[in-house]
């Protein structure tokens, strides 16, 4: 066995393993905050060419099938990107979030407001999850959210927190047209027999990309979990109760869809991409936001295997390995 071919069964395996991976990925950044310092400045690559993976993965066909059979992708991005971000800020404002600092308003309706994440889609596809509808609704999703982000956000929350929606929908424009032109590209050099071949590859990568976003997100998290403990601790007890409650309720409203297709809703509708609007916010926005959006990266990473063994129950023949 060649070189070559040792690395692709390597990053085959990898793909097979990619839930346990992608949770070990934040203990390791935990555990050597130098190592995700280090790792900090590969955010957007790595998102990038996740999302790059991520259109990749998807058959054009059935990409194109969602958009012309519109029914739960509209639907699902109504659920995803009204329904909850009103009850979620409805819910924060009433039971006093801002007792707890107003930073933690913001950061809930943040959450709420913003768009599946990028990664939704290869996580789907790791875990044998229908990456077409997952695909289809991140894009609409993000589509929409300069339009009605900010009126959300301005509606649930008092006072101006500085989200440009012009700069939002310049920056969300150039990241998915560069990522889906990127695919297209591939997809023209490999050939479509190539691409669907080496399917597993891909997975292998898109893990190998997570685990160095799942490291780099940690940065800072180790100092000052050991400086407000409680805190801390509080913040992700909420960030995994929104997650799971979110993941459950939405995968339950779809489920007569399918199981592949509610599963892969209710992981978009759960994990939310924090990262644009916090940097579409600015630089303005409290310290206790900050904080709650690091913790509300562990959701994103160890929900994944919190969930593996109920994908595997219902479509086992879709899911490899354990």
């Amino acid at each position: 066995m060649g070189l070559l071919d040792r690395f692709r069964h390597a990053l085959e395996w990898l793909g097979r393993q990619g839930t346990r991976a992608i949770a070990a990925s934040l203990l390791v950044g935990l555990a050597i905050p130098p190592l995700a310092a280090a790792l900090k400045p590969l955010f957007t690559a790595a998102i990038f060419f996740l999302l790059v993976f991520a259109f990749l993965r998807v058959e054009p066909a059935a990409l194109g099938s969602e958009f012309r059979k519109p029914r739960h992708l509209v639907f699902a991005t109504f659920w995803t990107m009204v329904a909850i971000p009103l009850g979620i800020g409805f819910a924060a404002v009433w039971l006093g979030a801002d007792r707890a600092g107003h930073g933690l308003l913001i950061a809930l309706v943040l959450y709420a407001a913003a768009p599946p994440v990028l990664s939704a889609t290869a996580v789907a596809a790791i875990l044998g999850l229908d990456a077409a509808l997952s695909l289809s609704v991140l894009i609409l999703c993000t589509a929409i959210t300069p339009l009605i982000a900010p009126f959300l956000i301005s509606f649930l929350v008092a006072g101006p927190i500085g989200v440009d929606p012009v700069q939002l929908g310049i920056r969300l424009i150039l990241f998915l047209g560069g990522a889906f032109a990127a695919a297209v590209a591939l997809r023209i050099a490999l050939g479509a027999p190539r691409v669907a071949a080496a399917g597993g590859v891909f997975d292998g990568l898109s893990v190998v990309l997570l685990v160095i976003f799942g490291i780099a997100l940690m940065d800072g998290i180790t100092a000052r979990a050991i400086a407000d403990p409680l805190r801390i601790a509080g913040f992700t007890l909420l960030a995994f109760a929104l997650a799971i409650g979110l993941y459950a309720i939405t995968s339950l409203l779809f489920w007569r869809a399918g199981a592949e297709r509610a599963l892969a809703l209710g992981f978009s509708a759960a994990h939310r991409n924090m990262a644009v609007m916090m940097a579409a916010a600015g630089s303005g926005l409290p310290e206790l936001t900050w904080v709650y959006f690091a913790t509300a990266q562990f959701p994103i990473y160890l929900v994944p295997l919190l969930v593996t063994p109920v994908v595997h129950r219902v479509l086992p023949p879709r899911l490899p390995g354990a």
